[in-house]
């Protein structure tokens, strides 16, 4: 049975390059930008003084930023183009870069942070609804490998500027406005030359794309529980286990870049073999690494351990996204993009604060260990969707 705006398999046509080059492009300088601000604005306002209450918050509205304009996209997909959407999102997070370096006032900075959230899930949504009508299903799961390597890449690239040009006088954060307003720039040209176009989003559709594909919306939550679990425990875990904190906060930078490297080599396994097989494969990976961690004892030990644990756990996403393309068309992708992205708001909320608690009331080993045992609950599940699936196509 087949529902507007869904299919099983995408007709084959040429890619669109230039729209894939578009949103590759776009989203890994955000990501660059992302993995910038996270550490250097926490450290500038604790060497201010702002209280670590008042920082929190701080990054908490960037979160409120995120979810509204997932519930508004609709809307401006249907007010603005897509790719021009984009673009001016891409704008919109130079400007709040640049708001930074340029005000010290802490109200500014707590505005400038609502909008960078805001213009972030905008790019992150349209660009992932737009790669999948760019992409033609047999390449499908290796253009979502490379978007998912240009995001880790980003990611680890940003906190790399910090030893570079310091904290001081906003100067990284001019840098990085200045960098990603080039990439604006460049997504222009290259938009000319795009056969594709973003579709406006469905109305109602964020409730529909959940209703009609709960499993998908599921691994993206999965995905952001374990992601943002292990980027919250990595740092404290070494520490606790004897090692430095500088050591430990380049640890979370070894491991994102494994992670992006092995996201290509994802999508060709997604080309090749059964994609939900590949999801299920992931989350178990995961799992079984996040229970093996507190058994490592030497530091080659657990930090192969982590990358394994990265790698498999962002595959989750690789495969989720390219599951939306093979499935979904028209606004539901757009509807489908904004729901991974407050899917993987709530899992990643719940990832960072359980296991935390967990980690203080119990012990720094039940972190590792209470994720793992959610994520094979997680990987049953899903393991048993997909027999259900097989089943009713007999």
């Amino acid at each position: 049975m087949h529902t507007a705006g869904t299919t099983d398999i995408a007709p084959d046509f040429a890619p669109d390059w230039a729209a894939i080059a578009v949103v590759i492009l776009g989203v890994t300088a955000f990501a660059v930008g992302q993995g910038l601000t996270y550490p250097l604005i926490a450290l500038i306002l604790e060497s201010r003084g702002v209280s670590s209450s008042m920082a929190g918050l701080n990054a908490s509205v960037f979160a409120l930023g995120l979810a509204s304009s997932t519930l508004l996209i609709g809307r401006l997909t249907q007010v603005v183009r897509g790719d021009r959407l984009i673009v001016a999102s891409l704008l919109g997070v130079s400007i709040c870069l640049a708001t930074f370096s340029l005000f010290d006032q802490l109200w500014i900075w707590f505005v400038a942070r609502f909008l960078l959230g805001f213009c972030t899930s905008i790019i992150y949504t349209v660009s992932e609804a737009w790669l999948n009508i760019a992409c033609p299903d047999r390449l499908r799961g290796r253009v979502s490998g490379a978007y998912s390597a240009g995001m880790c890449a980003g990611f680890a690239a940003g906190p790399l500027a910090i030893p570079l040009v310091g904290i001081e006088d906003g100067f990284a954060f001019a840098l990085t406005a200045a960098y990603v307003a080039l990439v604006a720039f460049a997504s222009v040209m290259l938009g000319r030359y795009a056969k594709t176009k973003p579709e406006a989003s469905e109305a109602g559709g964020l409730l529909t794309f959940v209703r009609m594909a709960p499993v998908l919306t599921l691994m993206v939550v999965a995905f952001g529980f374990s992601d943002i679990a292990a980027i919250s425990m990595i740092p404290l875990y070494f520490v606790e286990r004897g090692y430095s904190q500088n050591f430990a906060a380049f640890v979370v930078t070894m491991v994102a870049l494994p992670t992006a490297l092995a996201q290509p080599f994802v999508g060709w396994l997604l080309d090749r073999l059964s994609r939900p097989v590949i999801a299920v494969s992931g989350s178990l990976i995961a799992a079984v690494a996040f229970l093996a961690l507190p058994f490592m004892t030497s530091q080659a030990a657990l930090l192969i351990t982590i990358s394994i644990l990265g790698a498999a756990s962002f595959s989750l996403y690789t495969a989720a996204l390219t599951l939306l393309g093979e499935r979904f068309r028209g606004g539901l992708l757009v509807s489908g993009s904004a729901v991974f992205a407050l899917a993987y708001a709530i899992g990643s909320a719940a990832g960072s604060g359980s296991t935390g608690l967990t980690m203080d009331l119990i012990s720094v080993d039940a972190g590792p260990v209470f994720v793992g045992l959610l994520m094979l609950g997680f990987t049953g599940f899903f393991a048993l969707n997909l027999m259900r699936v097989r089943a009713a196509r007999r």
